[in-house]
């Protein structure tokens, strides 16, 4: 599919707020300003901003405690992000949440979630609701390799395949489920080829930090589920650089696969595409990369001078009408 440069440009944009928020935030949490467990998706951008470019508002989505960049991608107000990982009032969640709860149900971002495999079911109640009210939105329960063995994904996939809902089921394999190897844990060569088990279809990107790659290919997933065919499982490789969390030191893996990877870098290498396809120049994405750590600086600033929640929020909230 061929991508005009507004496009192209915004996507290159995205995944580097993504890359540049997660960097910051890794100063700021041994800084002591963000509280709570913190995961990042450095490396893995390319996969995140190609489903969520592919997204209108009305799409949902729901994604992991690795979720910052899928959550950029999909048009959280960063300003907001920052603010409530910093447990500001101001934040997404005001400040309820922190990082492995930010939602926007407006954007159709219904979360991020902190539990391993938690968003899967939750996504096929979204997809049959679509269904039911024939709107012609999809669902998208993006997930890691390692939550593919939770029960919760194969009872998931099990009742999207019979029901025929308009759910994507999109593995990011970035080869550990924290400190265990995919390949020690599945007996498998692809997750993709888990989709035949259910009669449903299976697509596969082995280079999932080219973000081109991973958006076309994507593209014959929602064409799939659109069209009333029911579920897909998309698998994409990538690898995060930095360990499972900021309590993980990354020791069962050695500085070799670490820098081989990072040579991989989807920022870089769809900087090249756009330079060859004569979409920028270099001086022109280098000054959208310092706009965009000018952009993470501001909101820094806004969670800085954003005020804490009072203790009666503990009380808001709690119940619906």
């Amino acid at each position: 599919m061929e991508l005009g440069k507004e496009k192209l440009l915004k996507m290159y944009e995205l995944m580097q707020d993504a890359r540049n928020f997660d960097m910051k935030i890794n100063q700021l949490v041994r800084r002591g300003f963000v509280q709570g467990m913190t995961h990042f998706s450095v490396g893995e951008e390319a996969a995140g901003i190609a489903v969520t470019s592919s997204m209108t508002d009305k799409d949902i989505l729901f994604t992991t405690h690795r979720g910052h960049s899928q959550c950029i991608g999909k048009g959280m107000d960063i300003n907001k992000m920052m603010a409530e990982l910093a447990g500001k009032v101001t934040g997404v969640s005001k400040g309820k949440g922190g990082s492995m709860h930010l939602a926007d149900i407006q954007k159709g971002n219904y979360g991020t979630n902190g539990i391993v495999g938690g968003g899967f079911a939750l996504a096929v109640g979204a997809a049959f609701t679509q269904k039911k009210k024939k709107t012609g939105n999809f669902v998208v329960a993006i997930c890691g390799d390692g939550s593919t063995n939770e029960g919760s994904f194969h009872e998931s996939v099990n009742m999207a395949a019979t029901w025929k809902l308009p759910v994507i089921f999109f593995i990011i394999n970035n080869k550990y489920g924290i400190s265990m190897d995919i390949h020690r844990a599945t007996n498998t060569e692809h997750l993709y080829t888990r989709a035949q088990a259910y009669g449903i279809l299976g697509l596969y990107e082995k280079d999932g930090n080219d973000v081109i790659k991973v958006y076309n290919e994507f593209q014959k997933a929602i064409e799939h589920v659109k069209n009333g065919n029911g579920p897909v499982i998309m698998e994409v490789e990538s690898y995060r650089w930095f360990g499972h969390s900021t309590a993980d030191a990354g020791v069962y893996r050695t500085k070799e696969e670490v820098d081989a990877w990072k040579k991989k870098d989807p920022l870089i290498k769809f900087a090249d595409y756009l330079i060859e396809k004569g979409v920028a120049i270099k001086e022109e994405l280098e000054k959208m990369e310092e706009d965009s750590k000018q952009k993470i600086l501001d909101a820094v600033e806004y969670a800085k001078n954003s005020p804490d929640p009072t203790l009666d929020v503990a009380f808001e909230d709690v119940y619906s009408d």
